[in-house]
Parts: structure tokens; C-alpha cells; sequence
């Protein structure tokens, strides 16, 4: 009879980072570790035959790489896969490969205690995702992906500022949003839930792959047209307006709100608190309810809101939740999220 845990499967090359994360996972009552396998080949074989529920998964393996494994594994087993990675843009492609989250390896100034409890969170979430096929993989340098796809004219009326929020699965839902808005979009703030470190790589990689300039929020940022600010990782990040009517973000280190920092309603409550101008909030993919109420406090001050749909999200939590507060006005799909963007700021509704 199978067991209620969820099962999983550890893939590292390293017995030291095996016997951690295994040791570490065993101890959570909702995990149960079946076995682990030392290299992509091994593990191909350990997953026909243990058909574990989620698989852990070293980015930089010898042989064939994580990023290769993904691409032949999962079109055959559609296999929620959290990767295990030190500060690196690999992690990166293998999102882009299917995986559905990420953990920062230990590096001596995260605790070993604090690594396995992320871990451990990233299973949990992992467990309920839905797994997407892969895509074929972005190499550097990049081509400019965005020429091919149509983009309306901008014609805005009035000042905006347009804020989004996503989590498990949305470093790639939020790069389909980003690629089809044009260079000169309102100021978006971005927050993404993601590890210490990779908020910076992530802001360089929209920035190559979109028309915007992208790139990590700083404390004091001004918030301008055609700039898109990614929340620092570990930092809350709040829009605030000064005397004279201009936009800016902070970022410190403050609590944690709903369970996060950055937390997307900190941004969101924010706005609604701070913003005079005109406003659009969006919610994507991620496990919880981030942001449910902020967005809600953004519709009840005039936000036109937007919220991922069920089926194109990884893991419909977030949004779900939103909806189910009222706080979307509109659902629509991730490669859909920008055309109905678009479409508000030209209108205004």
C-alpha cells in the first residue's frame, strides 16, 4: 500500500550533499526519502523503478547534466523535480527545462539547518505542481526572443505603476508575461519568491530576454517608465511616494509577511496604501496565498487586477486563492497576462 508521505528521490553526485539532504528530509514527518541515485543514469533507472512523488536534483553532475537529465526524463515521466544548486546561471536553463523549483546549496553563511528547512518547504510545494513538458534551453549569449512576437502600440492616457507577484513556477510564467510588453511599459516592481543571490541573475536574464530595462531593486530606486525593478531576495520591497508626487521603492529587511521576504502583499498593500496614480496588479503560479489580500486592497482602490488561470499555472495557489477572495478582475493565461495588460493601460478600465 502506498504511503501517504511524499516520497522522495535524492540525485547528487556528492556523498557528503546525499547523506545531508537525506538525513535532513527523513526527519519532516510529510517526507518519506525512498533511495538516491549518484549520476543522471542511475537516476533514470532509481525513478522506473521507485516512481517517487518528487525528485531532488544536483544542477552540475558528471556526465550528462542535470539540464540534459531533465530534458530526456520528463517527457516520459512527468516528475516534479526541485533542484539543488550553488549561485549559479545553470539553474536557470534547467527551470526553463521543466523543473519546478530551486534550493541555494549551503555556502557557508547559510546554515546547514536552515538549507534543509527550505528544502524540505520546496518538496512540500513541489508535491502539489504540475509539471510542464520541457522547453527547449536558453544558452548565453541569447538571441533576442522577443522579435517574433506581436506587441500593440502603447498609447497610455495617464500615469501607472503595475505590480506582480509570483512564486513556484514563475521565474518562466513571468518571463512569457515580460517578453511581450514593450520597451517603454509603466514602471513595473516585481516579486518573485527565490533564494538569496539568484534575484540578480534573474533580473540580468529579463533584461537580456525582454524589451524593458530589468534589473535588482536598490533601496531609493525611482520608479520610471520603462523600468521593471525585481525585489531584492530577503529584502521586503514597498512602494512609497514622496511629497512631490514621485514613485520609488525600499527595500529592508523588516519581518516576514504572509510567511515571505519579499512577500508579495507587502508590495501590494503598499501600492494600495501609496499609489495616487492609476494602478494594475497581477498574480501568478505559486503555493499559498501571497498577495491574495494585498491585491484585494489594490481592487477596492480602483487596480484593474489579473490573476494566472488554473490551467496555466504550475501551481494554482496563489491566484487560486485571490479569485476565490475577489481579488482578480480578470483571469487569463500566462502567454495571455500581457495582451490583457496591454489592453488596461490603453483603456483604463
Amino acid at each position: 500500500m502506498r504511503s501517504n508521505k511524499i516520497r522522495v528521490l535524492v540525485v547528487d553526485d556528492s556523498i557528503v550533499a546525499r547523506k545531508t539532504i537525506m538525513d535532513g528530509l527523513a526527519k519532516f514527518p510529510r517526507i518519506e526519502v525512498i533511495g538516491y541515485a549518484i549520476n543522471a543514469m542511475d537516476a533514470q533507472t532509481k525513478v522506473e523503478k521507485l516512481n517517487p512523488d518528487v525528485m531532488t536534483c544536483d544542477v552540475q553532475m558528471p556526465g550528462m547534466t542535470g539540464i540534459e537529465f531533465l530534458k530526456k526524463l520528463l517527457p516520459k515521466h512527468p516528475l516534479p523535480v526541485v533542484l539543488v544548486s550553488s549561485l549559479n546561471l545553470k539553474v536557470f536553463d534547467a527551470l526553463h527545462a521543466g523543473a519546478v523549483g530551486f534550493v541555494r546549496k549551503p555556502d557557508g553563511v547559510q546554515s546547514r539547518e536552515a538549507f534543509i528547512q527550505s528544502l524540505a518547504e520546496a518538496v512540500v510545494e513541489a508535491s502539489s505542481a504540475k509539471v510542464r513538458r520541457p522547453a527547449a534551453v536558453v544558452h548565453e549569449p541569447q538571441p533576442d526572443l522577443t522579435a517574433s512576437l506581436p506587441v500593440a502600440p502603447l498609447s497610455v492616457q495617464h500615469p501607472y505603476i503595475i505590480g506582480l507577484g509570483a512564486s513556484t513556477g514563475g521565474t518562466e510564467a513571468t518571463l512569457e508575461v515580460m517578453k511581450r510588453l514593450p520597451a517603454d511599459i509603466p514602471a513595473m516592481v516585481i516579486v518573485q519568491h527565490m533564494p538569496p543571490g539568484f534575484t540578480k541573475m534573474y533580473a540580468e536574464r529579463l533584461n537580456r530576454l525582454c524589451r524593458m530595462e530589468v534589473r535588482e531593486a536598490a533601496n531609493g530606486d525611482k520608479l520610471t517608465r520603462g523600468l521593471a525593478l525585481v525585489a531584492p531576495a530577503d529584502l521586503q520591497t514597498r512602494v512609497n511616494r514622496t511629497p512631490s508626487g514621485e514613485y520609488y521603492v525600499s527595500c529592508s529587511m523588516g519581518d516576514k509577511v504572509s510567511g515571505h521576504r519579499p512577500s508579495v502583499d507587502a508590495l501590494f498593500h503598499s501600492m494600495a496604501d501609496n499609489v495616487r496614480c492609476k494602478m494594475v496588479g497581477i498574480i501568478m503560479t505559486g503555493m499559498g496565498a501571497d498577495g491574495a489580500e494585498g491585491l484585494l486592497r489594490m481592487r477596492q482602490r480602483g487596480a484593474y487586477t489579473i490573476g494566472q488561470d488554473k490551467e496555466s499555472c504550475v501551481v494554482y495557489g496563489m491566484p487560486g486563492v485571490a479569485y476565490d477572495r475577489g481579488a482578480v478582475c480578470e483571469q487569463a493565461s500566462c502567454e495571455r497576462i500581457a495582451s490583457v495588460l496591454l489592453r488596461s493601460l490603453q483603456t483604463g478600465r
